[in-house]
């Protein structure tokens, strides 16, 4: 199935890409872009949880 979604392309080590593989695996997705897409996101969840705390501990 196409998809009109812009792509891009990573190198990962083999032991980044077996990390990628357990929660493939683990969450049960269909295929390793699901999978990434998933870790990006919560990836970049966690660093605006991160940046917000420290913000507040600034004030």
């Amino acid at each position: 199935m196409p998809t009109e979604k812009p792509r891009f392309c990573i190198t990962v080590d083999e032991n980044l890409l077996a990390q990628i593989d357990e929660h493939r695996f683990a969450k049960r997705y269909t295929s390793r872009s699901k999978a990434t897409v998933n870790l990006i996101r919560l990836g970049l969840e966690a660093l605006r949880t991160q940046e917000a705390e420290k913000d507040k501990a600034q004030k």
